[in-house]
């Protein structure tokens, strides 16, 4: 009897700690699906084309830029901030330099605010979808096609904001595989 309870309480120990490892495992994936659903976090929408109307309101657009620590590139917004009617398409260009002697690759984290405009500004496409991988020396202009959704005039906190600050932070990320041979095989050079 004595040694039963002794298997059912290991039991039970066991069945928490599996219970608690895969909530950990999944609360990254849930927490991201839930700041897309809902904007919360500044989280940006994204959407195949542009909003399916346009008002006559206007909202500030402001671009912002950095480099995580450690990242040697130059990353800077071509444009400080752009008026735009709610639901018009807007494009904006930043630029990234590589002034190192070496291939390095890089992705952007990004966010908005304020928090309460995130879920209503939409990106169509963004440099920050992909990796990007910049030569030594190399600059490059990098696009993004957003809208602000019309429907932020009806919520009753975001309808108040009149600027959102879209920024992103460059991260240095490890080379993809046909970067990295190559750099590899090129004397003298190592990433």
């Amino acid at each position: 009897m004595r040694l039963q309870r002794t298997h059912r309480t290991a039991l039970q120990m066991v069945g928490v700690v599996v219970a608690m490892g895969s909530l950990a495992w999944a609360s990254v994936p849930l927490y991201n699906w839930f700041c897309r659903v809902t904007g919360f976090g500044g989280t940006t929408g994204v959407a195949e084309a542009g909003a399916d109307r346009v008002l006559d309101q206007t909202i500030t657009v402001r671009f912002d830029a950095s480099v995580a620590r450690g990242m040697p590139w130059e990353f800077r917004p071509l444009q400080r901030e752009v008026e735009i009617r709610l639901g018009e398409t807007g494009l904006a260009f930043y630029e990234a330099y590589n002034p190192t002697d070496r291939v390095i690759a890089g992705t952007a984290s990004y966010n908005v605010a304020p928090y309460d405009a995130g879920g209503y500004f939409t990106k169509i496409e963004c440099f920050c979808f992909t990796e990007q991988v910049l030569q030594p020396g190399e600059r490059v202009q990098m696009p993004v096609t957003y809208y602000v959704d019309p429907d932020i005039t009806l919520d009753r906190d975001a309808k108040f904001v009149n600027h959102i600050t879209l920024s992103y932070t460059f991260h240095e990320t490890d080379l993809p595989e046909e970067y990295a041979a190559a750099a590899a095989q090129t004397p003298g050079k190592s990433n």
